[in-house]
Order: structure tokens, then sequence, then C-alpha cells
């Protein structure tokens, strides 16, 4: 399974600060900076990246789901997003189309990537 991912964000200042407010319900902080990258996770393990080297970027390709913990760190994450520059993609609730405890939110970040937070546990 994967180790960690990383990408390009076109302003490492909005994108940074968007993903501090957003990650930070879902217990995910900035844990390490490297050569211009920040690296976000859990338990002092950075598992998620982001920074700015250069080259040529991608914008609103990717999809990224963080795992939550409760329905509630799904809603804070959503509320937590969208007051730092998201833009809605999906609100908090129930996709018994993946299964029948699937909460999610959908947000999309400063370049237009879908993100989203997941709880798979019943209420």
């Amino acid at each position: 399974m994967l180790d960690h991912i990383g990408f390009d964000v076109s302003i490492m200042k909005r994108s940074r600060a968007f993903y501090d407010a957003a990650l930070a319900p879902l217990g995910i902080t900035p844990i390490m900076e490297f050569r211009g990258w920040v690296g976000y996770g859990r338990n002092g393990k950075p598992e998620f990246w982001i920074g700015k080297n250069g080259k040529p970027r991608m914008q609103g390709v990717l999809h990224i789901a963080f795992s939550a913990g409760t329905r509630t760190e799904v809603n804070r994450f959503y509320e937590a997003a969208l007051a730092s520059g998201g833009k809605d993609n999906g609100g908090p609730g129930l996709r018994p189309h993946y299964h029948a405890d699937y909460y999610a939110a959908f947000v999309l970040d400063p370049d237009g990537h879908n993100i989203e937070a997941v709880c798979h546990l019943p209420e």
C-alpha cells in the first residue's frame, strides 16, 4: 500500500493555510518541512506532502481521501476547509452507494483537487 503522497501546488502560502486548517480537525498536522515542502501526518510520520518545485503542476486532477475517526471530524473538516478557501464539492453526509456507513465530505482545494474526509464507522 502507499507510504506517502505529495504534489506540487501553485501558491504555497495559500495551500499551506488551507491544509493546516482543513486537516487539523482530523488530527493531521504539519510534521516536517524539507526544501520548500511540508509533510503532514499523525503520530510523527509525514504521509501527505505539498510543495513548490517549479515543475509543471497538475490542476484539479487529484482525489485524495483522508480517514476520519468520527462523523463529527468529517463535519469539522468540511467547515474548516470552506473557511480557509476551499470550495464545496459535496457536503457532509452518507454515501450509501459506497456502503451503508460511508460518511464523507468533499471540498476542492485552492488548486481544484478533490479533497475528501471519510468515516466508515456507524454513528
